[in-house]
């Protein structure tokens, strides 16, 4: 069986991204994967990266840089606990499936964070093994997330713009740079905002795409897929 790591950020498990959540568990143990869940609020995982992620000495003492400093402790086996607990399950998944709200056209600041402190260089990325070279090769990665503004507002024509100029950081900036590959993302349109039948349409709708999921191919990670 595959083995899969979902990544949840959102504070209430009777949400429209908690159902989307217990859908994808159930849906994929169903098949014989091994499902993982970090439930970032539920473990009240820590955003921000700090002097608190090394574990022991510092590799310079005079001046503080996050990423030499994670980089050397990783090297060295002198991560934090919850760092290197999130570690072994990244290392493990066949594929990260990240599930959340969109806040201000971004990822939760707590998702953020888990990027930020988890995805160490060493770990994920080396500055000369990046991208198609990235340190996570053989992983797949799944964005599902909701909006609070409809499709046509995430549109060319819309106010908000074409969805995929939002998910050039995520995908591109962070999967595609560790080498991981990503999959179509999966998005539910304001759905606080349609009726219950339409939300219905929604969960039934994640439910047929996760029973052929590890038959799709992942997108063409370059510039053109989000900015032609």
């Amino acid at each position: 069986g595959k083995k899969v790591l979902i990544v949840y950020a959102h504070q209430e498990p009777k949400s429209f991204n908690g159902s989307l959540l217990k859908i994808a568990v159930e849906e994929l143990t169903k098949q014989g994967c091994s499902v993982t869940v970090s439930d970032l609020y539920a473990m009240q995982f820590e955003p921000r990266a700090t002097r608190n992620d090394i574990v022991g000495r510092l590799h310079n003492s005079e001046a503080f840089n996050y990423g030499v400093e994670t980089w050397e402790a990783y090297k060295r086996g002198a991560l934090s606990k919850d760092l290197v607990e999130e570690q072994k399950k990244v290392q493990e998944a066949d594929l990260l499936i990240f599930q959340f709200p969109l806040f201000w056209f971004n990822m939760p600041a707590i998702l953020k964070g888990w990027m930020d402190r988890v995805l160490v260089q060493g770990f994920a990325y080396d500055l000369s093994k990046a991208y198609d070279g990235g340190l996570l090769q053989g992983k797949l990665s799944l964005f599902s997330f909701t909006t609070g503004g409809s499709q046509e507002m995430y549109s060319n024509e819309g106010i908000g713009g074409d969805i995929r100029y939002v998910l050039w950081p995520m995908q591109h900036g962070i999967m595609h740079f560790c080498g991981v590959k990503v999959l179509e993302p999966h998005i539910c349109y304001a759905p606080e905002n349609v009726s219950d039948e339409k939300r219905k349409e929604m969960l039934t709708a994640w439910t047929q795409r996760l029973k052929t999921l590890w038959k799709e191919e992942p997108i063409d990670c370059s510039p053109e897929w989000y900015f032609k």
